[in-house]
Formats: C-alpha cells, structure tokens, sequence
C-alpha cells in the first residue's frame, strides 16, 4: 500500500462520526436575560455530558407558543419538552394523551425525585389531585412593585420605603406628576397582578371552587364590591394621568427600563432585564393592599411557567429529558438561576443556598417574591386554575382596555369579564366531562 492510500485510510479512521447523541427539542418563551439563561442552561447540560443534546427554540410569546405546539402535537412533530405558562395548567391537565407526567418520566428513568422537596405553593400548583406532578416547575414568579428611586428623590418622596398601599401609590403618583413625569405608574400582566394576584392579596375569591383548583364547575367572582373599587381607582387615576396603561402582557415593563414611568407591578421575573439594564437606581417592593381590607396582605399566587413533557416519545428520548430536570433541580443551579433572573428559587434548599451565599443581603428586595409565596395560603390564595383561561386573560384585557380608555365602568368591565369568562369555563366543562366519560 503506498502513501497516498495509507493516508487516505487514516482520514477515514479518524473521521468516522461519534456516536450520536440524542436530540431533545425544548420551546421556549423566553426573552432579554431569561432568554440567555435558556440557552446557557442547554448548553452547560449539555457540556455536562455526552448522551443527550437540549436544543432550545424560542417559539414566540406564552400564547404563541402554547398555540403552536397544539398545531404540532396535532401534526405528530410536537417537540419534547414544552413551556407553559401556568394559564395553560388546567389546560393541559385535561388534555388525555397530550402530555407524560413529569413524575412517571423521573421514576421510569431511575431518577431521584422527591415533590417534598420543592416550594409547596409552586409544586402543589403543577400536582393532580392524584399526587402526581404532572410538569417540571421552572420559571415560577410571582407579582411584585418596581419603583424608580432617582424619580422618587426627584419628586420629594422618601425612597427608603415603597408605597405598601393603594392610596399611598395615589398619593406617590399625584407627587411624580407634579414634579413633571409624563407616567407615574404602568402596569403589566393586568389581568395577573390587578385581578388574580389582587384577589389572593386580599384573600377574596376571584372564582368558586377554590379558584378552579377544587374542580371544573368554578365559575368567576371578579365583580366583587372590593375588585370594583380598585378597578375604579386605577381608571380615575388614569383620567388624571397618574396612570398609563402601555399594552398587555408584559410590554409595559419596557418603559420602566427607560425610566418614563416611575412605578410598575409585574413579575419578579423582570428583575433580570432591570438589573442589568436600568440606568438608574431603583427599588423593588411587596404588592400594594387595601389597609382596610380584613387579612390583607395574604399571599400572592404563582405565575411563571412549567415544563410540560410531551407524549409520543422515544424512551431514551424521556431518558434525556429526567436527566436534564434533575440537573436543573439541584440547589446549586437552581440558586444560580434564582439570582439571575429574579424566578422563584422552585426548591428550599436553593433558597437557603441564596440566603447563607448573602445574596439577599446585597440585593435589597430581591427575597421579596419569596417570601409572598411562602405564606400560608387560605382556600382563596392557593393558586389559580381555570379551564380556557389563555382566552379568559384576552377578555380581562379586552374589558379593562375598555375602562382605560373611559369606554366602560369598572363595574361594567367586571360583569362582562365574569359573564364571558363563565361561557368560556361552560364550555370546558361540558367538554371535558364528556371527555372524562367517553
């Protein structure tokens, strides 16, 4: 054999392809920071070892992505691990031969699992009746109060405490105003901090049965004397230019990074894009309450999203996938990811790791998402799960747009959220029970 055909049969050796690793597709809806820690969570899992590859996709918003992936489960082309904002739960949970249960794919795989030791409030939210968990808990928030301290300063307000109540965010907002800012307050995600989170706040229901957790027959409760009033009070602020409503879900929060408005509720999952992109010193709080409203502040509800692992599957497919959740659960990552992003951390041991590392210490306000969630809860703050409510967020949205605008009264907006809201919730029970009969 000469030269040129020993060199040829060495390339070849030495090109033969490694062995494959397997694939597992994961959509995603994160954006800004959260969406760099998708993609650096995929890729240290994947450094970590050699069998499996997670490719993240990002598949548009929460409401994008959930619609895409029904067309694709639909199509047989699902991917493997998929987001779902909490909204979808219930969705999901009824849903037969959509999803595998987070629990099953962890315990057909030989992973260690224990739900005991997640934060109760986040993994009883994502749990059947059964005691099965049915999906990963991930990105868990919950919602909380921004506030600009160099505007505050400006406007003569002590920014050593945020405003703790309703009428003090008045009185904050009426200041920033007449000191020439053009929004004193915004919010994002209305319908999740001014009507869910709101109503746990306040520990009042916002829907009969245990706020849907206590069976498929709840039906809304938004149009309670105590939901009209602070609908009222936000929409007279509005006419007053104390408040400006910038757009749904989370598009608002961009005008807090720019600094035109002073004050926002939205998630604790914000923190991440602040803190790495407000060019000002700034302030993060509990949710405003009522001083007068019996047993408030109670405790607010979870937010964020879970992974839910789709069905049709290869084994060594799920393999990968058990293999990546437990990775993701250990308290060293799970910390690391808490303080990055402002997410709840969604085991104890991760938040003690960030209690004793000084984080919270160091970053006044950043414990605060935590420790609203690890309250007690009632029947009436546990959490909420409703059947169809991707479509019942549009119609809060629809309504409350109608207040702002001055198209519509607070109790008129109300009525219709509950009317419409109740046809939607009809129509998935009368589905579903036929469902769970057939």
């Amino acid at each position: 054999m000469n030269l040129k055909l020993i060199t040829l049969a060495l390339a070849g050796v030495f090109s033969l392809p490694a062995l494959a690793q397997t694939e597992i597709q994961w959509w995603h809806s994160m954006t800004a920071v959260n969406g760099e820690v998708v993609n650096d969570l995929a890729k240290n899992f994947n450094a970590s070892q050699s069998n499996f590859r997670i490719v993240p996709t990002f598949k548009g918003t929460y409401d994008e992505s959930f619609t895409a992936a029904v067309a694709a489960h639909r199509a047989g082309n699902a991917p493997h691990i998929l987001q779902v904002f909490e909204v979808g739960t219930a969705t999901m949970m009824a849903s037969k031969g959509v999803s595998v249960p987070v629990g099953k794919i962890m315990r057909d795989a030989g992973e260690k699992f224990d739900p005991k030791t997640y934060v109760s409030a986040v993994a009883g939210y994502y749990t059947a009746p059964s005691g099965e968990m049915l999906s990963f808990p991930f990105n868990s928030s919950t919602t909380v109060f921004y506030f600009n301290k160099d505007a505050f300063k400006a406007a003569g307000i002590d920014t050593a405490k945020a405003p703790g109540t309703w009428p003090e965010v008045a009185l904050a907002a009426a200041k920033l105003k007449a000191s020439g800012h053009k929004c004193p307050l915004s919010i994002a995600w209305q319908g999740w901090t001014q009507l869910e989170s709101f109503s746990a706040w306040h520990n009042v229901e916002f829907a009969t049965k245990g706020n849907g957790l206590g069976g498929m027959d709840a039906r809304m409760k938004v149009n309670s004397a105590l939901h009209v009033r602070h609908i009222e009070n936000l929409a007279n602020m509005a006419k007053q230019g104390l408040f400006v409503y910038k757009g749904r879900a989370n598009v608002p929060e961009a005008s807090f990074i720019s600094g035109e408005c002073a004050m926002m509720t939205t998630s604790t999952g914000f923190y991440g894009n602040v803190a790495k992109n407000a060019k000002f010193d700034w302030g993060l709080a509990p949710l405003p309450h009522y001083p007068d409203v019996p047993g408030a502040p109670q405790n607010t509800v979870i937010g964020g999203a879970s992974l839910w692992v789709m069905a049709g599957k290869k084994a060594d497919e799920y393999k990968g996938i058990a293999q990546f959740f437990t990775y993701l659960s250990r308290p060293d990552i799970q910390a690391a990811t808490h303080q990055r992003t402002g997410y709840l951390p969604i085991t104890m041991a991760a938040f003690e790791l960030t209690e004793k590392s000084g984080f919270y210490g160091k970053n006044p306000g950043t414990d605060v998402g935590v420790n609203q969630m690890i309250r007690k809860t009632t029947d009436k703050s546990r959490g909420i799960r409703l059947g169809n409510y991707v479509q019942i967020r549009t119609i809060e949205d629809e309504e409350l747009e109608q207040v702002w605008g001055g198209k519509k009264s607070a109790k008129e907006a109300l009525d219709s959220i509950v009317l419409r809201g109740n046809e939607l919730l009809e129509r998935f029970e009368k589905a579903n029970s036929k469902n769970s009969k057939g």
